[in-house]
């Protein structure tokens, strides 16, 4: 019996797959694998990659924290922020990360601050990622609507 996952933004619903086989998710603890029929957990979503298999299948994304609710048919990823992890951009996100670097180095406001912390935090943790899956071959195996599988 397969797991059905949605990951979702205050903005929109940005993937849902009803049959995946496995869920890593990026807790604040760690991370957490989830297979169809987990006990239930309610947990806090950490800055990391979140993964969904199906047979060799896999889609990635980046979550910049949240909450999942995790039932044992279903796993449902309330992100803050929440990207694909193919679409990222590793030019923008490098002068992001330059950008909130040097207001940092600068020395701001406190509020101003925190808002270059985080910047620099997400650019970092998607730069992470989109290397991490660069690494493994130009051609990854990816989940498409309609089920299938197709080389992307």
């Amino acid at each position: 019996m397969p797991i059905a996952v949605e990951v979702v933004t205050q903005e929109k619903l940005v993937f849902s797959e009803p049959e995946a086989d496995m869920v890593i998710i990026p807790g604040v603890e760690g991370e957490m694998g989830v297979l169809p029929h987990h006990a239930p957990v309610l947990t806090t979503l950490g800055y990391g990659e979140l993964t969904v298999r199906k047979g060799r299948a896999e889609e990635h994304f980046v979550i910049y924290g949240g909450v999942v609710d995790v039932r044992p048919d279903k796993v449902v990823v309330l992100a803050d922020l929440a990207e694909d992890a193919y679409g990222l951009n590793e030019a923008a996100i490098e002068a992001a990360r330059e950008s909130a670097r040097k207001l940092l180095a600068e020395g701001l406001p406190p509020e101003a601050n925190r808002e270059a912390a985080l910047t620099l935090r997400r650019a970092e943790v998607a730069l992470r990622v989109q290397r991490r899956i660069r690494s493994h071959g130009a051609s990854p195996l990816r989940i498409i609507e309609n089920g299938d599988q197709a080389e992307d």
